[in-house]
């Protein structure tokens, strides 16, 4: 009866740096709550989150989960 929902995530790790590309994807990267290279962060599935995603795509792997 007390069951959990289980909720998609997206396993996301930060492997390339954004210097050199547009400084918008460095705040979006920011947002995600990345700081340091190679980072990885446990990010909700959500249509927002892969919105974000989507513009910095080249800098990051995603893995769902």
């Amino acid at each position: 009866v007390n069951e959990m929902k289980k909720t998609k995530t997206l396993k996301v790790t930060y492997v390339r740096s954004a210097i050199g590309y547009n400084k918008n994807q460095m705040k979006i990267l920011e947002a995600l709550g990345f700081k340091k290279l190679n980072q990885t962060r446990v990010l909700p599935d959500n249509p927002s989150v892969r919105g974000s995603l989507y513009h910095v795509r080249h800098l990051v792997e995603v893995v769902e989960e």
